[in-house]
């Protein structure tokens, strides 16, 4: 089923590929596709979380912590949940679609996700934070400028980090 699916995902990816060859590379526009398709589950999933879900109430965790009850913001807890579905299938995808022909061993590259992951955690946090609580902006919306900026990083951390190709050959 795994490689019937890396195949077929390939295939339909590649079929797209040819107007864009004079202009970008293929491993390129696969992660384009790929991140795309990624991203676009991920501000659904977060959407439907947010308003539908969690219907945009705080979410209690049932943690006493020094008289006070834990609780999460609907907005950041949407965060989670969407990333729940995109970490596996984004590392997944990058490693068998758009980074195949990476040379580093899968432990590695998984490890070195996580690293990026974590500081993308941050990143996400951080920025929707900052969108929703200090500049008012609808958390749909903040989600997707937040998107924008941690894609552009983490792109650049995966094709010159997490996945590249070792220079020792």
């Amino acid at each position: 089923m795994s490689n019937w699916f890396v195949r077929n995902v390939s295939s339909i990816i590649d079929f797209f590929y040819p107007p864009f060859r004079r202009y970008i590379p293929v491993q390129t526009f696969r992660y384009i596709a790929c991140g795309g398709g990624n991203t676009l589950l991920d501000i659904l999933i977060y959407f439907i979380s947010y308003n539908f879900i969690l219907q945009k109430q705080v979410v209690s965790l049932g943690i006493m912590v020094g008289g006070q009850e834990l609780a999460v913001s609907p907005h950041i807890m949407a965060f989670f949940m969407a990333f729940f579905v995109s970490f596996p299938l984004g590392f997944y995808l990058n490693r068998k679609v758009v980074f195949h022909d990476s040379d580093l061993r899968g432990r590695v590259q998984l490890f070195r996700y996580m690293l990026l992951v974590m500081v993308n955690i941050l990143l996400n946090y951080a920025f929707i934070k900052l969108f929703v609580e200090v500049f008012s902006i609808f958390p749909t919306i903040a989600k997707m400028l937040t998107t924008l900026i941690v894609v552009t990083f983490s792109y650049l951390a995966q094709r010159n980090y997490t996945f590249r190709k070792r220079l020792d050959k």
